[in-house]
Parts: structure tokens; C-alpha cells; sequence
């Protein structure tokens, strides 16, 4: 989060200076160019999905399908699919990255210690300090409390820097040119029903469209100026199903995993320790963070997702639930109440019942506790759902 507090007036003054302004007036051309580019790939899809819009309506349903009943048909499931394809895309480019809130920004006295101590070690006590009261489980690599210099704020677990969007971003996934915004917990399920929605707009084209491909390639239709916009529609459909298809179904991976993108590649380290699964609740529970609780929604690219983007369910533990079976050994000092629940989403509460630190009944088959009198050790047998 960025601040917005007065600079110094020395600060204040170097930045009013003619020098100054002129120093700076081609770096603020420069990052008006680069937003403009930003938005050429978000364009260039516009263009294809308007030019598919024509002919599939105009060209295939009006100038070459023959039949009435046929035409209904097409048009009727084409314009479903096309409204959820371009309500899911619209919600997904034009919904703003959520932000760490305030709270997890420096006091004003802490941010000038902290910015005029020298030593890391020193700025560290300082942070830890600040971060005493906050909900936070993830560590640095080397254990440190995750701060942003760039945007002055305490990173939230799951919280990332975007360098495109220059902010930090909750529950951040990566930065998506094809939409020219940065996925995160804010519209993460939008980004889904984006591909989903895609994938079955492609590949309801390229269904429809196959049969007229072929009696225009084999000549059994007369050449008309509709023979270009199907026979091209058809190979535009199918190259996009292919690309689209392997990116949706990754990220289906990740939804039941629990996972963002970032996670995938580098597992977030908890006090215990580096854990890829430690945000894992189980397949069904996963879906719900991000979908919600209410089905009926799942499909609407409407906000469901559970919490607030700051703090999240843990499993509190540093077991690898990829495993055929593995040993979970309970923290002492830590329990079930320790998780941090939002207080802004208490959908999220229904993460925390009796099965914390387990994942569901169809993907964990738990055995009995052996408990002896130096060490209690819970022996659980998972199922590979990978």
C-alpha cells in the first residue's frame, strides 16, 4: 500500500525545481507509453472475439445455414456462451487488485527508524516488532517477517509484489497481459470463469463450425465470400482450444491444491519450515475458497470467495499431504483457535471445523492416535490426489 504523506520539505523542494521536473518528465512519457502498450494484447483479443462475433452470426448462421431450426439452435447457445465469456473477461480486466490493508503499514514513527537504521539485523527487530499483532504465518527464506520497501507495508501471507502493476497484491497469482491486470484474490475466480468460459465459447464454434469447414474445403458448397470467415473461424477456434485448455486445467490443479502460481514454483515457508500444502484444507474445502460456499454461484462471475485476502486457514503443520502416508506431529504452544480467521468473511469459519488439520474424509483415512508417555504422533494415510 502506497502512503501518501507529505514529503520532507526539503524533498518538497528538490522535486518542485525547473531541473527537477525536467529530469523527470521523460520517465512520466515513458510510463505512459508502457501503459499504453500494456493494453495491445487485451485489444487484439477484442478485435478476434468481434470478428468471431461476425462470422459465426452473419456469415455462418445467415448467409450459409440453410435451416431455420438450425439457426435458433446456434444462435441461441452462442449467445449464452459469448455473454459469459465476455462478462467473465470484462470482471477479470477491470476489477482491482486488492491491496494489504492499513494496518499492516508501519506506524509513522517505526517507518522513520526503520528507514534511517543501517543494519538489517536492526531494521528486522524493528519489523518484528511491528508484526507482533499481526496474523502472519509465512516467513521469508531465511525466516525474516516479508516486508515491502517499494510499497513501505508488512506483506500479508500469500501477499506479492507486482512489479507490472507496481503494488502489492493479495493472494497474488501472476500478472496476466491477456487482460493487462494482475490475478489475485480479488478476481481470481473471475480469471477461472474467464478460461472456463473461453474454452466452451472455442469449442462450441469449432463444433458447430466443423461440418460446414469441410463442405467448403471439399467444394460441396459454393464459394461465397462466408467460405474465408468459416474455414479461418474453424482453425482460430481450434488453436485457441489447445492453448486455452492447458492453462485452464493447470489451474484447476492449483484451485484443488490450494496453491497460486507463485506457491507452485516456490512453496511459502511457515515458522515450521517450507510447506507447498500448508494452505491445503482438502479438494472440496479448496474449491470453496475460492468459489464460496453457495453453488449456485459458482458459475456467475459474481464475488463468492471466502475471506478478506488477508489472513488464510493454515494446516499448521509441515506435512506433504502428496505423500502416500505421512506423520503429523502437533505443535505444543499452537492449536486450532490460533488459526487467524478474517472477521470481514466468516464464510471462512467454515474452514475450521473438526477437520483442521486433516484434509476430507475421500482424500484422508486417519488411524486411531497412539499416544505413550514421552511424545504423541498422529499417524495419518492419504490418498494421492495428484
Amino acid at each position: 500500500m502506497r502512503t501518501h504523506e507529505d514529503p520532507a520539505p526539503e524533498l518538497r523542494h528538490i522535486s518542485c525545481s525547473p531541473s527537477r521536473g525536467r529530469k523527470m518528465a521523460p520517465s512520466h512519457v515513458l510510463r505512459c507509453c508502457q501503459r499504453g502498450l500494456a493494453w495491445i494484447p487485451v485489444i487484439f483479443i477484442a478485435l478476434v472475439v468481434c470478428w468471431s462475433y461476425y462470422a459465426y452470426v452473419v456469415e455462418l448462421c445467415v448467409s450459409t445455414i440453410t435451416s431455420i431450426a438450425e439457426k435458433l439452435i446456434y444462435l441461441t447457445f452462442f449467445h449464452l456462451s459469448f455473454v459469459m465469456f465476455v462478462w467473465s473477461y470484462w470482471k477479470t480486466i477491470f476489477t482491482k487488485p486488492a491491496s494489504p490493508s492499513k494496518e499492516f503499514c508501519l506506524p509513522k514513527a517505526e517507518k522513520e527508524r526503520y528507514e534511517k537504521e543501517e543494519r538489517p539485523e536492526s531494521q528486522q527487530e524493528i519489523l518484528w516488532r511491528a508484526a507482533s499483532t499481526l496474523p502472519l504465518y509465512t516467513r521469508t527464506g531465511a525466516g525474516a517477517i516479508r516486508y515491502c520497501d517499494r510499497c513501505q507495508v508488512i506483506k500479508p501471507d500469500r501477499c506479492h509484489h507486482c512489479s507490472a502493476c507496481d503494488m502489492c497484491v493479495l493472494k497474488m497469482d501472476h500478472h496476466c497481459p491477456w487482460v493487462n491486470n494482475c490475478v489475485g484474490f480479488s478476481n481470481y475466480k473471475f480469471f477461472i470463469l474467464f478460461l472456463a468460459y473461453s474454452l466452451v465459447y472455442c469449442l462450441f464454434i469449432a463444433a458447430t463450425v466443423l461440418q460446414y469447414f469441410i463442405k467448403f474445403w471439399t467444394n460441396e458448397l459454393q464459394d461465397t465470400p462466408a467460405k474465408f470467415h468459416v474455414l479461418f473461424l474453424f482453425f482460430v477456434a481450434a488453436m485457441f482450444c489447445i492453448s486455452i485448455l492447458s492453462l485452464f486445467s493447470y489451474h484447476l490443479w492449483l484451485v484443488g491444491k490450494n496453491r497460486s502460481t507463485i506457491e507452485a514454483f516456490r512453496a511459502p515457508v511457515f515458522r515450521t519450515g517450507s510447506d507447498k500444502n500448508g494452505f491445503s484444507l482438502g479438494f472440496r474445502k479448496n474449491i470453496a475458497q475460492v468459489f464460496g460456499d453457495q453453488k449456485k454461484y459458482w458459475l456467475l462471475p459474481v464475488f463468492t470467495s471466502q475471506g478478506d485476502g488477508l489472513t488464510f486457514p493454515t494446516r499448521l503443520v509441515n506435512a506433504d499431504a502428496e505423500q502416500a502416508s505421512v506423520t503429523l506431529h502437533p505443535e505444543p504452544s499452537k492449536s486450532v483457535t490460533d488459526v487467524p480467521v478474517s472477521p470481514e468473511g466468516e464464510s471462512q469459519n467454515h474452514l475450521l471445523n473438526d477437520g483442521q488439520h486433516a484434509n476430507d474424509a475421500e482424500d484422508v483415512l486417519a488411524d486411531e492416535p497412539q499416544k505413550s508417555a514421552e511424545s504423541e504422533t498422529f499417524t495419518v494415510s492419504m490418498e494421492s490426489w495428484s
